[in-house]
């Protein structure tokens, strides 16, 4: 049986219907429910191409999604299929198998367009799959690229962008690896006179050529060429012999390895390799790792905004997707935070130390859920956020903490005081001598109370309030006590009013020294939340980096290739990218970055929690020293 986050047979995800797109909200439910990094292998191309063969092969199986045996294009919308990713059980494989491009059927290329525009959003690995060479035709056919600029931006229009420019420079941080699949290839793989691979044929089929007059047949001829080596500069490819004669195509399904064409099963097998081995988690710029839940929201977004007819923006994508995922994620700390509480806490504890102390441990693994989960908290409100319900979950256990506390000492002295109040009612101490019989059961009370263990830290303030609310009792004892001279009861009297006094000014000194542990508490907590944020942040910045090296050591290859063809404006044009690239590097690498980042979160926090504004302040500066 499959596991919750594996299927056993595919699903249609997103619906292509009456040329609109839907997205079945059963399959986007259990694509929500798996946790696990998603590695996502979209293939695009033609119908009746043989695409769903390829992605059964992914799943390893020989069916699934339908193959279809007739010149109609079997598959509508985009199919997904999660299955475990071999060799790696800490990720999972979705497959999604998209509408055949150009069925004469629809009469309408928008939706096709838009089908091949979610695929390469959604994927981190695209399989174009198309019949027999790479010539013009192959490549007019592959129009839906150069359309790209059409149908999704990097960013969204801002003031660095204020006319909505082309951004398709930023398509290379988000766009997946191209895998292009040459079905029923019987060319021999030569190139004047010397054996290929099948690598340098597909990038000997995307050389550029030189503009002789002819302008509008040379961009005609470049155009499609220039954004596959643009936008895609990862890039593989696979030739397919025919899988068995024609007559036997409509039964494939049912064929067993040993019935089809030796060289064909070993590509297909060969196919397969690399897509385990190479393709990569799918990943949102700046490295985040993305997930089913995430995937999930994505299709949302992106579907959303088609039908809107918007065009996708891959930057309000992301802020949209952090906006979700960091308010789960302060939710997802502050219940962690109170199941561990709930677990760790036994009420009432015997000082304020001690539940301080167990709330540092939860609030660590709490700040660690948040911290795991959320992303792209620019402003650090989220993180504000956290902080300050935090404090007030801190604040609620403390009181809850007071209240226990204050039913157990009361309980205890209404036990231990039972016969002291039945000797009140009787009268007993309006006898000569009952002023000091008085004050012994009193004191034999507080012996005994304090020989009580368990009591909380509301002990000292609820045996104050005890003998407080026993005041008036004891002087009307005292004035009545005829045993004693009216000197001696005037001494008496002073004396019970400096114990009194005493007391109190012990009470108040318990509850400076317990401001003052919170006030500790407060830069403790503030310390680990720029502890952790610091971890995070490098984290983040060598994945950045790692990010944006990959980028220029692509534009490099690609500059350098321009350059051997004898396009200088084009390895211009790459130049300026590159040299904006190595300026961005710079600056994340700069010693101000960091601070300036823990810096916002000081700022952050000393607007929503002013009270921790001192102590958050000198937490800070403590860090600054430190580096």
């Amino acid at each position: 049986m499959a596991s919750r986050n594996h299927m056993p047979a595919p699903m249609c995800l997103i619906e292509n219907r009456a040329r609109k797109l839907v997205i079945c909200q059963q399959a986007l439910r259990l694509l929500s429910e798996i946790n696990t990094p998603v590695v996502v292998v979209a293939i695009v191309g033609l119908y009746r191409t043989g695409k769903s063969y390829l992605m059964n092969k992914l799943a390893g199986k020989n069916s699934g999604f339908p193959l279809g045996s007739t010149v109609q294009a079997n598959t509508k919308g985009i199919w997904m299929w999660c299955v475990p990713y071999p060799g790696k059980p800490d990720q999972t494989l979705v497959l999604l198998d998209t509408e055949g491009l150009g069925d004469v059927e629809k009469g309408d290329s928008q939706n096709d367009s838009w089908i091949f525009a979610l695929s390469v959003l959604l994927s981190s690995t695209l399989v174009y799959n198309s019949i027999g060479t790479i010539d013009q035709q192959a490549m007019d056919q592959l129009h839906y690229v150069t359309e790209l600029t059409q149908h999704i931006k990097a960013k969204n229009q801002t003031t660095e962008n204020p006319q909505g420019r082309d951004d398709s420079a930023e398509f290379v941080r988000f766009f997946p690896t191209f895998v292009w699949a040459l079905r029923d290839f019987t060319l021999q793989l030569q190139l004047d006179g010397h054996s290929i691979s099948e690598d340098e044929y597909l990038e000997n089929a995307l050389k550029l050529k030189r503009d002789k007059g002819d302008s509008r047949n040379i961009q005609l001829f470049n155009q499609p060429r220039e954004c596959i080596r643009m936008y895609f500069p990862t890039r593989k490819c696979f030739v397919f012999d025919r899988p068995t004669s024609r007559k036997n195509l409509a039964r494939l399904e049912e064929m067993q390895e040993s019935e089809l064409e030796p060289d064909f099963v070993e590509q297909a097998h060969q196919f397969c390799r690399y897509i385990y081995r190479n393709s990569k988690q799918k990943t949102i710029p700046g490295g985040h790792v993305v997930n089913g839940r995430l995937l999930a929201n994505l299709v949302v977004t992106y579907v959303g905004t088609i039908s809107s007819g918007e065009v996708p923006c891959m930057e309000n994508a992301v802020l949209a997707l952090a906006e979700i995922e960091n308010s789960a994620a302060v939710h997802d700390a502050v219940v962690r935070y109170v199941e561990l509480m709930d677990q760790k806490l036994n009420l009432p504890t015997e000082t304020v130390q001690e539940l301080l102390g167990i709330h540092a441990q939860c609030e660590e693994t709490a700040i660690k859920v948040f911290m795991g989960r959320a992303f792209k908290d620019d402003k650090r409100q989220f993180q504000v956020e956290l902080m300050k319900t935090l404090d007030q979950k801190k604040e609620e256990y403390c009181m809850k903490n007071e209240r226990k506390s204050t039913q157990r000492c009361l309980a205890l002295l209404k036990r231990l005081s039972q016969e002291l109040e039945e000797k009140l009612k009787k009268g007993i101490y309006n006898n000569p001598g009952g002023y000091q019989n008085f004050l012994k059961d009193q004191k034999s009370i507080r012996e005994q109370y304090q020989k009580e263990s368990g009591k909380g830290v509301m002990a000292e303030a609820t045996l104050q309030q005890f003998l407080k609310d026993k005041e008036v009792v004891g002087r009307a004892i005292l004035q009545s006590d005829e045993a004693l001279t009216e000197k001696e009861k005037e001494m008496a009297a002073a004396k019970a009013k400096a114990e009194t006094a005493e007391r109190e000014q012990e009470i108040q000194k318990q509850q400076l020294a317990t401001e003052k542990q919170k006030l500790e508490d407060q830069r403790r907590s503030y310390e680990a939340n720029i502890k952790q944020l610091e971890q995070k942040m490098v984290k983040e910045r060598k994945a950045l980096l790692e990010e944006q090296e990959r980028m220029v050591e692509c534009k490099l290859k690609e500059q350098e290739a321009m350059l051997r063809e004898g396009f200088k404006k084009h390895a211009a044009q790459l130049n300026n990218e590159i040299q904006q690239l190595k300026q961005e590097n710079e600056n994340v690498q700069k010693p101000s970055w960091l601070p300036g980042i823990l810096g916002t979160l000081a700022d952050a926090a000393s607007l929503v929690l002013p009270g921790w504004f001192r102590v958050g302040a000198m937490a800070f500066s403590n860090w600054m020293k430190q580096l």
